[in-house]
């Protein structure tokens, strides 16, 4: 009995400081042209695209602040959200869906992403239980859709086993704005979900599938960061291709995992993206992910 009243108290003290970091959470839409929006607060950037025809939006964070999120987007339009896309399944891109469709908005994904949450996941080596039923996207595709909203063709296309198995990047092909989610994390080392099915190979190709779709004048909405480029987009994956190439011959000359960990002359020349995720984390991530592919 002690032992479950003190995990009742731990829950509710983690429950209550969550919620007080929610609080002083500021939602700010950033406009990226006529019609198209980044919004930021806690978690993936959001995408909103608004216009006669109808408001597509692009992720939706945590449960917690979709009033925030909500009264953001009425700031912009008055019009409800029509169509909501997943990028992919994780928490802070998908906490809100059950909120969003109890709003009345469509949710879409990857199949792969309402594949992982209806069941239960485990994340950073804890359980996340399965979505509820109102949370599901209710439209999954394979490898790519196309929406024809507001004038504008949007491609929504599948990069595979990048960030996760479900990663979709999102391009609005006549304001020329690219939407790509946790597939690339702007500045900073790139979470890869080998849980979720992601993999440095499937990275590095996601981020020559946006290449070909980008040209100069691209404006790139990353999962996380600011609001990115062609060139910086050709550095990061500079970037990771040289980790990847050096970790390889880490492992060819038989290195450890450990080994790799620990030596940081692997990282040195990109010492600027450490972030969230480590210098070491990204090693041992390399590592563990070209080894499993062996």
């Amino acid at each position: 009995m002690k032992l479950a009243k003190l995990i009742v108290s731990i829950c509710m003290i983690a429950s209550i400081s969550i919620n007080a970091q929610m609080k002083d959470v500021k939602v700010v839409a950033e406009k990226i042209t006529d019609n198209l929006y980044m919004l930021k607060g806690r978690g993936g950037n959001i995408g909103l695209f608004v216009g006669n025809d109808g408001v597509f939006m692009i992720d939706d964070q945590f449960a917690s602040l979709t009033p925030k999120i909500l009264k953001a987007i009425k700031e912009i339009t008055p019009k409800p959200v029509n169509y909501l896309v997943n990028t992919h399944w994780h928490g802070d891109h998908t906490g809100g869906n059950a909120n969003m469709q109890n709003e009345g908005a469509v949710i879409v994904s990857h199949k792969n992403v309402r594949k992982r949450m209806s069941v239960d996941q485990v994340v950073w080596g804890k359980k996340r239980p399965a979505s509820p039923k109102e949370a599901l996207p209710v439209i999954t595709f394979t490898d790519d859709m196309q929406f024809h909203l507001n004038g504008e063709e949007i491609l929504v296309t599948h990069i595979h086993k990048a960030h996760t198995d479900g990663d979709a990047i999102v391009y609005f092909t006549n304001s020329n704005v690219l939407h790509v989610g946790d597939a690339y994390f702007q500045g900073k080392f790139p979470y890869i979900d080998l849980n979720s099915g992601g993999s440095i190979d499937g990275y590095i190709n996601g981020i020559k599938k946006m290449m070909l779709i980008a040209d100069k004048d691209t404006k790139i909405i990353p999962g996380h960061g600011k609001v990115s480029n062609e060139k910086e987009l050709e550095s990061y994956l500079k970037m990771l291709v040289d980790l990847k190439i050096s970790i390889e011959n880490e492992i060819k000359e038989g290195k450890t995992l450990e080994e790799v960990k620990k030596n940081s002359q692997i990282t040195k020349a990109y010492k600027e993206f450490s972030g969230w995720i480590t210098e070491e984390r990204i090693r041992e991530t390399i590592y563990k992910s070209l080894k499993d592919n062996k």
